[in-house]
C-alpha cells in the first residue's frame, strides 16, 4: 500500500462500500421476495383446506335435503357438479369460477330446502348449515390473508429497482383470488327458516 495515492485509495474504498451495499440490498430483497413467496402458498393453502372442508360437508347436506325433496334432482345435480369444480380447481382463477357456481348452487339448495318445514327442524340438517356458514366465514378469512400477502409481493416485485431483476430470480406476481361476481360471496348463504 505504500506509494499508492491517497485518491486511488478512496475510490477503491468507495467502489468496496458500494459492492458491499449492492450485496446486501440484493440479499434482503431476495430473502424478503422468498418469505413473501412462502406466506402466499402457505395462505393459499389455507383457502384450499377451507374449500375442500365445505366440499366435504356438502355431500351430507344433500342427503338431508334428498329425503324430504327426492323429485329435486336437478338442484342436487348442479350442486354436485358445482363441488366437482370446487375440488379439481387449479390456482386463483379457476378456484374464482368454481366459488360462483357454487354459490349459486348452494343458493338453489336452500330454497329447496325452504319449501320442506321438516327439514328445517331436523338437527342434522341445522348443524350442517351452521358448519356451512362458519366454513363460508374461514374461506372468507383466508381470500383476504391470501390477497394481503399477493398484494405486499406483488407491490415488491413491481418497486424500483426490484422490478430490474426480480423476475430474473424467478420471482413473478400472482393472481388474487377475486370472484367475477362479489355480490355472490359478500356473505355467506343466508340460511334462515
Amino acid at each position: 500500500m505504500r506509494g499508492m495515492d491517497p485518491i486511488a485509495l478512496v475510490i477503491i474504498g468507495i467502489v468496496v462500500l458500494l459492492v458491499v451495499i449492492v450485496v446486501i440490498y440484493l440479499w434482503s430483497t431476495y430473502n424478503g421476495l422468498v418469505k413473501l413467496n412462502v406466506r402466499v402458498d402457505e395462505a393459499w393453502s389455507d383457502i384450499t383446506v377451507q374449500l375442500k372442508r365445505r366440499a366435504d360437508l356438502i355431500p351430507n347436506l344433500i342427503e338431508s335435503v334428498k329425503g324430504y325433496a327426492a323429485h329435486e334432482r336437478g338442484v342436487f345435480e348442479e350442486v354436485t357438479k358445482a363441488r366437482a369444480e370446487t375440488l379439481s380447481a387449479q390456482g386463483p382463477a379457476e378456484a374464482s369460477a368454481a366459488e360462483n357456481h357454487l354459490q349459486s348452487a348452494l343458493k338453489s339448495i336452500f330454497a329447496v330446502a325452504e319449501a320442506y318445514p321438516q327439514l328445517q327442524a331436523n338437527q342434522n340438517f341445522l348443524q350442517l348449515q351452521g358448519e356451512l356458514v362458519d366454513t363460508e366465514d374461514k374461506i372468507q378469512a383466508s381470500r383476504r390473508f391470501y390477497n394481503g400477502g399477493v398484494r405486499e409481493l406483488n407491490t415488491k416485485i413491481k418497486i424500483f429497482p426490484n422490478t430490474l431483476f426480480v423476475r430474473g430470480l424467478g420471482f413473478t406476481e400472482r393472481e388474487f383470488f377475486e370472484v367475477a361476481e362479489p355480490s355472490a360471496i359478500a356473505e355467506p348463504p343466508r340460511v334462515q327458516f
